[in-house]
């Protein structure tokens, strides 16, 4: 089945293949080309993206958790980064065909288990924290804003994986301004660094902003942390769809 109806992404398929996300969205076409750069990057690391052979969202991504750009320790196990089925294709299958064969790669390679970074109450931007809770999947940690680390584990004797003590507090080390740790691994990331948080920070009378290039600091990703506003105020901004949001 895995022959017949996915395909596995490489360098030398990457240029003349969709890449899922943000395919049909103009405004993002400059960060789509970026984070097929970013992949044909870490396919050296190991890194993995397969997803049914269709112009659909259907697709999973995952590679060693010691090469991954999240602020996790899980040595010996597959990190689960992007993990998507939408529209049509919902129900018939392939999200349970697409981690099987992550679970099969992470057994091939002698892995001791697979690991992932999930809202822990549904974020829109990130795989679907229920389902995989059903596939077998436990939950290892919770941070206090919103995001949980899941596990499956091959090996029952293999310590648990963490996230690091960088994250678990929720602030960036930098309090001036708006600071952004970001990765081209989200082809939407470089279009609302560079435009929706800048116009967001200037409604909010947040002036100063200082943009970091991408990193692979322990930041959780898909997150801006920040955080200085006039006196000792801090807060989160969060971009979602059309909305902006600062506590």
């Amino acid at each position: 089945m895995m022959e017949t109806n996915y395909i596995t992404l490489t360098k030398e398929n990457i240029a003349n293949e969709h890449i899922c996300c943000a395919f049909s969205d103009k405004k993002c076409k400059d960060s789509y080309e970026l984070k097929k750069e970013w992949l044909k990057k870490e396919f050296d690391n190991g890194y993995v993206f397969r997803r049914i052979d269709e112009r659909a969202k259907v697709f999973i991504e995952y590679g060693p958790a010691e090469k991954a750009w999240v602020p996790v320790n899980a040595p010996n196990y597959l990190m689960i980064n992007c993990f998507w089925v939408s529209g049509k294709y919902k129900g018939c299958g392939h999200g349970k065909a697409l981690l099987q064969s992550a679970i099969d790669d992470a057994k091939l390679q002698g892995k001791d288990g697979l690991v992932t970074v999930v809202g822990t109450s549904k974020f829109h931007f990130m795989s679907d924290t229920k389902w995989l809770l059903r596939q077998g999947f436990q939950t290892i940690e919770k941070l206090p804003y919103g995001f949980s680390l899941l596990s499956l584990k091959l090996n029952p004797a293999a310590p648990d994986p963490s996230f690091n003590d960088c994250v678990l507090s929720g602030e960036c080390p930098d309090k001036d301004g708006i600071v952004v740790y970001y990765t081209h691994r989200c082809p939407f990331t470089e279009f609302h660094v560079r435009g929706s948080l800048v116009s967001a920070a200037k409604s909010k009378d947040l002036s100063l902003i200082h943009i970091s290039e991408p990193t692979r600091l322990g930041m959780i990703s898909y997150a801006v942390f920040c955080l200085k506003k006039k006196k000792k105020s801090y807060a989160v901004i969060c971009l979602k769809k059309k909305q902006d949001k600062v506590w």
